[in-house]
């Protein structure tokens, strides 16, 4: 392990310049950038001046469910997509008050709301070569020209009939367009798929469960660990047949280097929850795999959680930088995990540097560094039939999707999290195509301290917290920094913060119509100005008790996250608005 001091010496900790080019003041995807650092080089706001920022202008979606996309702006354009019906905006930031450019409306089946797991959410749309690319709930991957709002291209991707449905972000990568599938909670088989970006069609689909041929594992594929090596480990490491329902959805987000000409994606939970139902590692879901863009070829994998006990997934961002370790210079990949270690990996090899807890764990005991694997608990392991009480974390993981933000100013990587444990107990289930596999009853409750949520800011070169802040809900938004060294999030109370990225002290705050569970960016406007933008819509998993409207006595609604949030309803209503702020 190394010392602190072994970590500062040599050059700073920064983003590989391939994947994270000079600022230009537009925000093209919803990471800002390849290497998912979500920084902006803008400074007009700083922590000076950024307690005078106020509202520039406002738009509503007219839809009251859970926003979590972060807007596009590109020229003097902006561009937001919604969670369903998925209906993409273009507002003209040439004009005052932004009006409404034109709006594609895909209309897609309404049935994909039922199969949902956790909120009709979407978490974003890509911009390239002149078009926007975006994905519906009931499977569909559109290309529409960003300037007319013509649809290019409709490709299906997904079968709602089986429960497979898509809400994450693409990615385009070269003249690919990368997307994936949710449906862990339904028994689906999860994949990635290429899409070619001139015409739609698929180029290559890897699936991440059975045989290696359909996993696109072949002669390039290099494993660090033991563990991650063997033919078909897809299948052998499943029951009979349970691969083919086995999840590994690709629902989170993508990283990619240009230099090493690899792909970073996460995978998801395996199903169903019940873990005494699929013995084994089951691979190779809760995981991580590098693959060739071009071909979907794998070149290495890690596996975060081996045999996932908890829904711990494997979807989170993948923020990738350069930095010293051990008096070397190593390309890594940084990732805060659901399961709650906060990863340092060699991002050529899938090696395993660091792993650190950033919250309250007792699911597990930590990494072995030396076979790279998760060293389980058995005291909070979950059994069929019997409960097992206070496992942290629960199954939204100290983080969840909710992206985080990495300051080569100030070394730290501002991570968005949760404080919450569980009480756990194992079910049967069968497996009926379209309806939910889970077979587990979850009831949630505040972590440790009894506050529910948290924003860390976490020292890489130290492996440990700079400081961090307590907010009464899980922090379900992403997160924003500056090189003004000013972090934005919201609250699901609806609270806009801005927060000094080298102390966290409260610059800020403006409180919106709902609870915000969206990404914040930040724009150069046509005007010169720098303007900072998020959408507030309460809703996703956590907020599913006020987007849904569910009953907060029934304590295992949305797979037990309501019982941890009973009082979400009495400080937030549904919404659907965009804000935008600028410095007066």
């Amino acid at each position: 392990m190394m010392s602190p001091a072994a970590a500062q010496q040599g050059p700073a900790i920064t983003p590989p310049a391939a994947a994270a080019p000079p600022d230009d003041g537009q925000w093209t995807m919803p990471a800002k950038n390849y290497a998912s650092t979500r920084y902006s080089e803008l400074s007009e706001i700083n922590e000076g001046d950024v307690g005078k920022l106020q509202v520039a202008f406002t738009f509503s979606t007219g839809i009251n469910k859970g926003h979590e996309a972060a807007p596009l702006v590109i020229g003097g354009t902006m561009y937001i997509v919604t969670p369903y019906p998925n209906i993409l905006y273009a507002l003209d930031l040439t004009k005052p008050s932004a009006p409404l450019k034109w709006f594609y409306r895909p209309n897609p089946e309404p049935a994909a709301q039922g199969v949902a797991c956790c909120d009709v959410v979407n978490r974003g749309a890509a911009f390239s070569n002149g078009r926007i690319f975006f994905n519906t709930l009931d499977g569909h991957t559109i290309a529409v020209d960003a300037n007319t709002g013509q649809a290019i291209w409709n490709t299906k991707v997904g079968n709602i009939n089986i429960g497979e449905t898509v809400t994450m972000a693409p990615l385009v990568v070269k003249d690919k367009v990368l997307v994936g599938n949710s449906g862990g909670e339904m028994g689906v088989r999860g994949w990635i798929k290429a899409l070619d970006a001139n015409d739609g069609h698929v180029v290559w689909t890897a699936y991440n469960t059975g045989p290696d041929a359909e996993v696109l594992i072949g002669p390039e594929f290099k494993p660090f660990y033991d563990m991650d090596k063997g033919k078909d480990l897809g299948v052998s490491s499943w029951p009979p047949d349970a691969w083919k329902i086995g999840g590994g959805n690709v629902w989170g987000w993508i990283g990619y280097d240009p230099e090493l000409d690899l792909i970073y994606h996460g995978t998801g939970n395996p199903g169903p929850w019940n873990p005494d139902l699929r013995p084994g590692d089951n691979k190779w879901t809760a995981g991580i795999f590098a693959r060739n863009p071009d071909t979907g070829a794998a070149h290495w994998y890690y596996q975060w959680t081996p045999h996932d006990q908890h829904d711990y997934d494997g979807i989170n961002e993948q923020i990738l930088l350069d930095m010293n370790w051990e008096g070397k210079p190593r390309k890594v990949l940084v990732r805060p995990d659901r399961n709650g270690y906060v990863y340092i990996l060699d991002r050529t090899t899938g090696e395993v540097l660091s792993a650190k807890p950033f919250g309250a764990v007792n699911s597990s005991k930590g990494v072995d560094l030396k076979t790279g694997r998760l060293i389980d608990n058995p005291e909070k392991r979950p059994t069929t039939g019997k409960v097992v009480r206070d496992i942290c974390p629960t199954a939204a993981g100290v983080k969840d999707w909710q992206p985080s933000a990495f300051s080569p100013r100030t070394g730290l990587l501002y991570i968005p999290h949760n404080n919450l444990c569980m009480d756990e107990e194992g079910t049967e289930v069968n497996y009926i195509a379209g309806t939910p596999y889970v077979g587990m009853n979850v009831r949630m409750i505040p972590g440790p301290g009894g506050h529910r949520g948290e924003f860390t800011a976490w020292d890489l070169a130290n492996q440990k917290p700079a400081w961090k802040l307590k907010e009464n809900f899980p922090v379900w938004s992403g997160a924003l920094v500056t090189a003004g060294d000013v972090v934005f999030y919201g609250t699901m109370e609806g609270w806009f913060k801005a927060v000094s990225a080298k102390t966290g002290d409260l610059l800020w705050q403006f409180k919106t119509s709902s609870g915000i569970i969206g990404q914040p960016i930040t724009y150069r406007g046509p005007d010169g100005h720098q303007y900072v933008a998020v959408l507030a819509g309460v809703g996703g998993w956590a907020g599913a008790v006020v987007s849904g409207d569910l009953d907060p006595r029934d304590a295992t609604a949305a797979l037990g996250f309501v019982n941890a949030m009973k009082d979400l309803k009495d400080v937030t209503t549904p919404g659907g608005s965009l804000y935008v702020f600028r410095l007066p």
